[in-house]
């Protein structure tokens, strides 16, 4: 639930059990101290009205899953403030005659101020359960949040286990490349030790022809 909309909660409510009290002490006056005491409740309607309009606004800034909830709250805010409206009414046109206001008394407004204990019973329930259910949404979002850190963790293993296989990679490629140079390297070496035995075979023929020959001559002369 939204803070804001909260302490717009709070301070309505203070407000709305302050002016029940006045209504009933005012009720029980007469003259200059009943209209003064009219006065102030008229004062503190018009505040309860500013924060209804506050909360109003506040509830429809929110996602629509908190929204809802809210608005249905505020329908019984306005209604108990309705109430509160009516209770003054009442007593701004009730009659100084003694009789009329001691049945005024009796009859219409302790009704209405049960019915509005009541609404504010309900209203209090409502906003337990509001509470619970976002006590619920704060440890879900909780767990979400730790859900996505996790994944969050598992995704920078799985990267920095893939830099790992491509740098082993790299270097079995450069391992390949170094074999492949030294196979070159020992074939161009094998080839010339097989020109190398061919030369020193012909070498040794030749000299071994020049050693017959010179004997050969020697021995006919």
């Amino acid at each position: 639930m939204s803070e804001v909309f909260e302490g717009y909660e709070r301070q309505y409510c203070e407000i709305s059990a302050s002016l029940s009290r006045k209504c009933t002490s005012a009720a029980h006056l007469d003259g200059e101290q009943k209209k003064q005491k009219v006065s102030e409740i008229k004062s503190g309607l018009e505040d309860a009205e500013g924060l209804i309009r506050k909360m109003d606004l506040e509830a429809r800034s929110l996602q629509p899953s908190v929204k809802a909830a809210l608005l249905a709250k505020l329908r019984e805010y306005k209604s108990d403030l309705n109430n509160l409206k009516s209770e003054v009414k009442r007593i701004t046109s009730a009659s100084s005659n003694a009789a009329n206001r001691e049945e005024l008394m009796e009859s219409g407004m302790a009704d209405t101020l049960a019915v509005s204990a009541d609404q504010r019973g309900r209203l209090l329930m409502s906003t337990e359960r509001l509470n619970q259910s976002s006590d619920r949404i704060k440890e879900s979002r909780r767990t979400m949040l730790e859900t996505e850190e996790l994944g969050v963790s598992i995704l920078q293993d799985l990267h920095q286990q893939r830099q790992s296989l491509l740098h082993a990679h790299n270097t079995l490629h450069g391992v390949d490349d170094n074999i492949g140079k030294s196979r070159k390297i020992l074939t161009s070496m094998s080839k010339r030790m097989d020109r190398n035995k061919w030369i020193i075979g012909s070498v040794i023929i030749a000299l071994v022809l020049a050693i017959i020959l010179i004997l050969y001559f020697k021995l006919a002369h």
